[in-house]
């Protein structure tokens, strides 16, 4: 009986090998199909393409179709209406900055690659006549500010690595740069670190810029394009703007005929921290319109959840059809070592009191953090 049972028992276990060496490590029945994931990250040399269950979104890393920071121009997909962002791309990064004007050295910040920044002074006694009527279409006249470091980041940054978090329900994108050269008597080397969080089952994304900085300032900033800007031909691509921290507590609507001529930051529809009164909430956004049947979309929003953060914006019209939406975040006292940021929510939403809903759910926050196990807002 004994023989007999040691001959039954190799015999099974010769089944089970047999089974495991066709089957792999596991039976057969073990393994179960797994669901697929919510969201994916395709990178390649030149990009990353985000896609989740609602949206879909391209993060460049070299070779950008129009700037090199943010997400890129055109890829922002609202799959639930099929409308896309109607600018140049989204939540774009500019320079590092300060009040005060660069008249006395603006042309000796030299960039590495020998462009310099001059052109983008804003003075009013510039001696050529058209870059003085760009430069006050552009700027305004009334706040003058100058470069700590650059490059410019949008479109002098060299290429970028960014760094993919993959969560359970989530997909992140980090990015970093050094500034590369300074003004005068500034040191080069500030840090900026651009966080976006795709969560899943929203329209929308979180984003972070944080700087942290290697120079003192009593008014540093950091400028960019908050959501982005919108290209449009007489209110083609959209039928109005939100802004809700003008006009009293529920905010302003502006029909698209008041961009149909150009006109400065300056003039109308501004921000500043110095001369406005804290709003509840700092959003703004645009009803996007179908160029062919001429009917209104969702709109797109950019929610930066503390409003205090917020130091100037405006949106302004530029000659060529661009409504520039810039924002600029921090403007304090600031020493070498330390850090200031910003966190914003953008995205796509049917009504302005859901904006308003999801801001009341997160507002107060000024960072986002993110690894493999979550990701989460920081106050």
């Amino acid at each position: 009986m004994e023989s007999s049972a040691v001959k039954d028992y190799l015999a099974g276990l010769s089944v089970t090998v047999l089974a495991v060496a066709i089957c792999g490590t596991e039976p057969a029945v073990a393994q179960q199909p797994s669901a697929a994931p919510f969201a994916k990250a395709i990178e390649d040399e030149r990009a990353i393409k985000i896609e989740t269950d609602k949206l879909e979104a391209v993060i460049p890393k070299n070779n950008p179709k129009q700037w090199m920071t943010g997400i890129e121009k055109g890829s922002f997909l609202d799959k639930t209406t099929g409308f896309r962002e109607a600018g140049d791309g989204l939540m774009v990064i500019d320079w590092l900055m300060e009040a005060g004007s660069d008249e006395a050295w603006g042309d000796k910040v030299i960039a590495r690659d020998g462009h310099g920044v001059g052109r983008y002074r804003w003075h009013t006694n510039e001696t050529d006549s058209a870059q003085r009527d760009y430069a006050r279409l552009a700027h305004g006249t009334s706040h003058r500010k100058r470069v700590v470091e650059g490059p410019q980041l949008c479109h002098r940054m060299k290429p970028v690595q960014p760094k993919v978090i993959r969560g359970k329900d989530f997909v992140a994108v980090e990015t970093t740069y050094q500034y590369e050269y300074a003004a005068p008597e500034r040191k080069a080397g500030s840090r900026w670190t651009q966080l976006v969080v795709f969560p899943s089952g929203v329209r929308y994304f979180l984003l972070m810029d944080r700087i942290d900085t290697v120079n003192d300032s009593d008014e540093m900033f950091l400028r960019n394009d908050t959501p982005g800007c919108v290209r449009h031909e007489k209110g083609d691509t959209f039928s109005e703007l939100y802004l809700s921290y003008l006009g009293g507590p529920k905010g302003t609507r502006i029909p698209s005929s008041e961009f149909f001529t150009p006109f400065p930051p300056d003039q109308k529809f501004g921000y500043r921290r110095d001369t406005h009164a804290a709003p509840e909430h700092f959003i703004r956004a645009y009803h996007l319109r179908d160029k062919q049947s001429d009917k209104d979309g969702p709109w797109l929003a950019g929610l930066t959840l503390e409003p205090s953060i917020v130091y100037e914006a405006w949106a302004s019209q530029r000659p060529g059809g661009i409504i520039v939406m810039i924002e600029e975040i921090h403007g304090r006292p600031t020493k070498a070592g330390d850090s200031f940021s910003a966190a914003h929510i953008v995205g796509y939403f049917d009504t302005i009191e859901e904006m308003h809903a999801l801001y009341n759910k997160h507002k107060g926050h000024t960072a986002l953090a993110a690894d493999e196990q979550g990701w989460k807002l920081v106050k």
